[in-house]
């Protein structure tokens, strides 16, 4: 197994539903020079005919971690309950793509990493965004769902096509 030598961003594959309580897990086993990141998404959900702001996982059955991968780490990785395996192919661990990386900090909020709802219009048949996460991403809107106030994004993650969903509000043009 090819182990990281540089600091890189990492995917490991954790039982769903169980993101968070992995995090909590590897940041108690003393992973300090490891950064982990579960990225969440905050949609608007219709409860009991009113609206609500709930969070969401936006990679469900993943974590992301930042730091080197050692052996040592990558045992301890291998222990840890809840995770099934790290990303790797036949003879390395898997990166985070430079490319995928820049759209992922474009859309997570630094402090919580959490993708809020951005502001659009629709002009014509075209989408104008004004506020929020998706600002400068217009091109990988597929469909605006304006009654549910979601947005499918097609978002690269682990060199695949993946569509998400993200909350938006629709405005009419200022």
């Amino acid at each position: 197994m090819n182990l990281g030598k540089q600091e890189a961003w990492y995917v490991l594959f954790v039982s769903s539903n169980q993101e968070e309580k992995v995090k909590k897990i590897l940041e108690k086993e003393a992973f300090d020079e490891c950064k982990f990141i579960v990225p969440t998404r905050e949609l608007r959900e219709r409860k009991d005919g009113k609206w609500h702001t709930v969070k969401r996982k936006l990679f469900p059955g993943y974590l992301l971690i930042k730091g080197i991968i050692n052996i040592e780490i990558y045992y301890k990785l291998k222990k840890t309950p809840g995770i099934i395996k790290l990303l790797t192919s036949e003879d390395e661990i898997l990166t985070v793509d430079e490319g995928e990386l820049t759209v992922l900090k474009i859309l997570l909020d630094r402090h919580d990493n959490n993708v809020g709802i951005s502001t659009l219009y629709k002009e014509n048949d075209s989408i104008k965004i004004i506020a929020g996460p998706l600002m400068g991403l217009e091109g990988q809107i597929i469909k605006v769902d304006s009654r549910k106030g979601r947005a499918k994004v097609s978002l690269s993650f682990m060199k695949e096509e993946r569509i998400v969903e993200l909350g938006i509000e629709l405005v009419d043009k200022i």
